[in-house]
């Protein structure tokens, strides 16, 4: 049976409650285990999380209490081990990270995971970042760790020998405030750049942009009612305004995000911009090592958005439940989250975390010492969109990958065969 849809609308009062609030709720503290028991708790994530550091924190606060960490190289990944494993009945981890594109999937099977309700962690988190993990009656799921505001990160060096603005200030006026103006700029670099493109990946601007429509493929019913791909106008339009940029414009270097040969573009310089969430600074750090130049302006095209953020859940068929549940309340709490943020740029969903001057004062060093904090508390307060996401949400987002990058990265097809072989795959799914 389904589970009624949460509705985009909560997002505003959550965003409401970043600038103007803050949690009176005190995160749980770090206390001796209840048992002395020996306990191994693995806990599976997915790219980064940050955790690393708070893990050997919280073994030595709990001696008891051995770690094991599982992490998948992608969301794409971890979600095809979780749904296989949880329809096996065993296997999975103590602790489950989900991605929130696949959390409408989790959902239609929360009887699976514990009950994670707690006086300790209510209000914890902004209001629409709870309510997409909690069921009609009540049980919460998952624990919200980060969430995903955009800015644009670019290397000040390309931007340079391009004759362009370094400062970001500077560049986050010179970027505007439009899709337009985004891309009208790349023609200006790249005309310059001496085969340097301008953004890494066709499809990663898609999600930029699919983030700021409230009902991309679905109505936001009770039940999910999905948008016929061959009527959803303003999705095509995108798709053509993208493919057109990336190949007509030369403004794509025709990359597949988190495929090797994107990884390695940048060590090899092959980008000068891409779109940047929060949680992609840890990326951009970690593949980027030992590169300079690397920025991040406080702008984003089109106003605001927000992409991914994550979960934490506790799987039913576990045998230390309570053990875990403690461990993912102690991650996701406040303290923790900020500084799982200044480690790898996981931008915290908690009220009291976000109003926090330890946040705000965040600056990242490799980033040419930008104020991160503060950047990404402005860009989550340009958020107005919250997108509905059903439960086919994913399946679809995939069709439309696969076409962006048929056209994009492989260049086997044009986008006009593209498009009707995605009309015809997503025709399979209604």
């Amino acid at each position: 049976m389904r589970s009624p849809l949460m509705r985009g609308a909560a997002a505003l009062a959550g965003l409401t409650l970043l600038v103007t609030g803050c949690s009176s709720n005190a995160a749980p503290s770090a206390s001796s285990p209840a048992s002395d028991e020996k306990i191994t708790l693995t806990v599976a994530t997915f790219n980064e999380f940050g955790y690393d550091d708070l893990f050997a924190e919280y073994t030595k606060l709990h001696p008891n209490i051995t770690i094991t960490p599982k992490k998948a190289a992608t969301s794409n990944e971890a979600r095809e081990n979780y749904f296989s494993k949880l329809a096996a009945g065993s296997g999975l981890s103590d602790i489950e990270a989900i991605e929130v594109d696949w959390l409408p999937d989790v959902m239609q099977t929360s009887d699976k995971l514990m009950d994670l309700t707690g006086d300790d962690v209510k209000g914890r988190w902004l209001d629409w970042k709870a309510g997409a993990a909690t069921t009609a009656d009540g049980k919460l799921v998952g624990f919200g760790t980060d969430i995903g505001p955009e800015g644009v990160c670019y290397r000040s060096d390309l931007f340079k020998k391009a004759g362009l603005p370094t400062d970001r200030a500077e560049v986050a006026k010179l970027l505007g405030t439009t899709w337009a103006d985004y891309f009208n700029v790349g023609k200006q670099f790249v005309a310059k750049s001496n085969g340097v493109a301008w953004f890494d990946s066709a499809d990663a601007i898609m999600q930029g942009q699919i983030n700021q429509l409230p009902n991309a493929f679905s109505s936001s019913d009770t039940e999910e009612v999905l948008i016929p791909m061959d009527q959803n106008q303003p999705v095509k339009d995108m798709y053509t305004s993208i493919l057109k940029a990336s190949v007509d414009d030369k403004l794509s270097a025709h990359l597949q995000q988190w495929q090797p040969d994107w990884t390695s573009a940048f060590q090899k310089g092959k980008f000068a911009t891409m779109l940047c969430p929060g949680w992609m600074l840890g990326v951009i750090e970690g593949n980027a090592k030992g590169v300079e130049g690397w920025d991040i302006a406080n702008t984003f095209p089109g106003g605001g958005g927000n992409w991914g953020g994550s979960y934490l859940t506790v799987p039913a068929q576990g045998a230390h439940q309570q053990a875990a549940r403690d461990l993912a309340a102690w991650l996701t709490a406040p303290d923790q989250q900020i500084k799982a943020f200044k480690a790898k740029g996981t931008f915290p969903s908690q009220v009291e975390a976000l109003n926090s001057p330890d946040l705000l004062g965040v600056t990242n060093k490799f980033f040419n010492n930008a104020p991160t904090g503060q950047i990404l508390a402005d860009r989550a307060k340009a958020v107005t969109v919250n997108p509905f996401k059903g439960p086919q949400y994913f399946a679809v987002r995939q069709v439309l990958s696969d076409a962006m990058n048929r056209v994009d990265v492989t260049k086997k097809q044009t986008a006009e065969v593209s498009w009707a072989q995605a009309v015809k795959e997503f025709g399979a799914l209604s």
